[in-house]
């Protein structure tokens, strides 16, 4: 039976991962330097809540929730495609084009979001449990913080190369870009998995 705290996290990591693939269309410059989709908020989220399920509940939990994470996004896909397709009505039809613009991702940022995701969280999971071995009780920040860091580079090269090779001007831009704010989210999250992860009592 699932505890009503690890549905919780169950609920905030697919929450998360959802509505990251729903705003990720949106490119937003950040103090002028930092150009990166408008997800980068929500997906790194998704990273904090498997280290969190995998710290509290094991690696087998965090395994399954990121299996049932695929799951929701090609699900998604799915449901907005035919949401999509379906006939607006005679007196809307500005809101097609408004529709399209917001969820209508073409086939290339699927394909980019899916592999991405999967491979990166799986990466997190792993080195999450290797490092868990090596610090034992002690040094939480350093499984959360390292762990993240290090399966955040797959993420961002992987999703940025396959969405936007040959369309954005500067990719590298896009990369570093992104990259260094999931990095300073990654630091700004420390505190909060030592909360959430803290001892009974404590």
């Amino acid at each position: 039976m699932v505890s009503d705290k690890l549905l919780c996290w169950q609920i905030v990591f697919i929450t998360s991962l959802v509505i990251s693939n729903v705003v990720s269309g949106k490119l937003v410059l950040l103090f002028d330097v930092f150009l990166v989709p408008s997800a980068v908020i929500a997906y790194s989220i998704t990273f904090l809540s498997t280290d969190i399920i995998n710290e509290l509940y094991g690696q087998r939990e965090a395994q399954k929730i990121v299996r049932y994470g695929l799951m929701a996004q090609i699900l998604a896909c799915i449901l907005i495609y035919i949401a999509m397709i379906l006939p607006v009505a005679p007196f809307m039809p500005d809101m097609q084009k408004a529709f399209e613009a917001l969820l209508g991702q073409n086939i290339r940022f699927v394909i980019a979001s899916l592999t991405a995701y999967y491979i990166s969280q799986t990466n997190d999971i792993y080195s999450f449990n290797w490092l868990k071995k090596l610090t034992g009780k002690k040094y939480k920040w350093i499984r959360n913080s390292v762990s993240t860091v290090l399966s955040q580079i797959l993420d961002t090269a992987i999703f940025i190369t396959i969405s936007f090779y040959g369309v954005v001007p500067n990719i590298w831009q896009m990369i570093v870009s992104q990259y260094t704010v999931k990095v300073i989210i990654t630091i700004i999250d420390i505190p909060f998995f030592y909360y959430f992860t803290r001892e009974k009592g404590r």
